[in-house]
């Protein structure tokens, strides 16, 4: 299609979340044509996050609505004003915006974009670019993106072009979770080399600052997890030692931290505990962390803390930092990702534990996701395309 032509809505299957609670139902969709500032995505795969189980469930979403925040696709068509991606681009969607004109996405201190805040619907006029074909009612996105769809529409500061030599699996990765974890470590924490880093739950997020932490440098990365599996895959990220909190008796990990410190204490401690995080967990990290230098912790993909040393006279003390996916700003350091990838330097296939067809998201993904006791880090899912429809159709 060419740049400039007028695009048609387009009929395209999506599993739809019709309520609270429910299994995602396949359902054909009408996907409306890009607006000004908009960009129409075929999408090419997509992957499950801890989130969108999180947000079938919440009774405080608007129903019903497509889930799904981390994909690659192809820009099909694109609105009025776009000129950063043209047809044909291969691009990467993701929630956080990134205008590039306000006063945050001019700072290096924030990754808000204060023009285009999270609200529902649209970034710009809240409405919804998807209705179910049969009745043509209408169908929510999610978080700017709704990529549980053949093909989906994304404001252009959710968009971010990458190029076809990173494969597409590998790039719809670089949108949430291991982008988050990865740069947290190089942005808000600025890992030093040397140091001593300890990460508490070794889930994607986790294992990702492990990674980032190690190509800062970091001389031990001491990885905390309830779950033994994740020991192995830890170790070919990074992780130098495991802590398993079943297996140390009476003491409290921070105890058993400070004794393979030397009773030092780790430079830096992550808590990572998918997406909602652990005020407990967060009390043991801070208590893990040395007095001297700096500590993180808090991790999450809704802003939580990171723990970082304050300077009081001769000495430091800990403070709560806030980061919010990682600091990551999606235009300036998603291209930076891929790059790292394509160079063999950020290792990505770990990550991807499973992979499935669009059409048994349902059948296997949500259940192994909920009952895989963490062995499921990153769903694959390979998506089919739709079926542009005449006028008057």
């Amino acid at each position: 299609m060419e740049q400039n032509s007028v695009a048609r809505p387009i009929r395209c299957k999506a599993a739809v979340c019709k309520a609270a609670g429910e299994l995602l139902e396949m359902e054909e969709v009408e996907v409306a044509p890009p607006r000004a500032h908009e960009v129409r995505i075929k999408v090419v795969c997509t992957s499950i996050c801890h989130s969108d189980i999180t947000r079938m469930k919440d009774g405080s979403n608007m129903f019903p609505c497509i889930l799904g925040h981390e994909a690659v696709g192809v820009v099909e068509s694109v609105g009025e004003h776009v000129q950063e991606v043209a047809v044909g681009d291969t691009v990467v969607p993701v929630f956080l915006a990134q205008c590039g004109e306000c006063a945050d996405c001019r700072s290096a201190h924030s990754n808000l974009c204060s023009a285009l805040p999270t609200r529902p619907g649209m970034p710009r006029d809240g409405t919804t670019r998807f209705s179910l074909a049969a009745t043509g009612e209408p169908v929510h996105n999610f978080l700017s993106v709704s990529s549980f769809a053949e093909y989906t529409v994304v404001d252009v500061a959710h968009v971010v072009r990458v190029g076809t030599a990173i494969p597409p699996e590998k790039a719809c990765l670089l949108s949430c979770g291991v982008a988050a974890g990865i740069c947290a470590a190089w942005k808000v924490a600025a890992v030093e080399a040397g140091s001593t880093v300890a990460v508490f739950g070794l889930g994607d997020v986790g294992l990702a600052v492990a990674q980032g932490s190690k190509m800062r440098g970091a001389a031990r990365i001491i990885g905390v997890d309830k779950n033994p599996d994740k020991f192995e895959i830890g170790k070919k990220l990074g992780v130098t030692d495991f802590v398993h909190p079943s297996d140390i008796g009476e003491q409290a990990v921070s105890e058993v931290i400070k004794e393979m410190t030397g009773g030092a204490g780790a430079n830096y401690c992550f808590e990572c505990i998918e997406c909602i995080g652990s005020v407990s967990v967060m009390e043991e990290a801070v208590k893990s962390s040395r007095m001297v230098r700096h500590a993180f912790t808090g991790l999450r993909e809704d802003g939580g803390g990171a723990r970082r040393g304050r300077q009081r006279g001769a000495h430091s003390i800990p403070s709560v930092v806030r980061s919010y996916l990682g600091g990551i700003k999606p235009k300036d350091d998603i291209p930076v990702l891929a790059q790292k990838c394509l160079d063999k330097e950020l290792e990505l296939d770990e990550f991807i534990t499973h992979q499935m067809r669009f059409d048994e998201i349902n059948n296997r993904a949500l259940d192994d996701l909920q009952l895989a006791e963490g062995r499921c880090l990153r769903y694959i899912i390979r998506m089919d395309g739709g079926v542009a429809m005449e006028d008057g159709a």
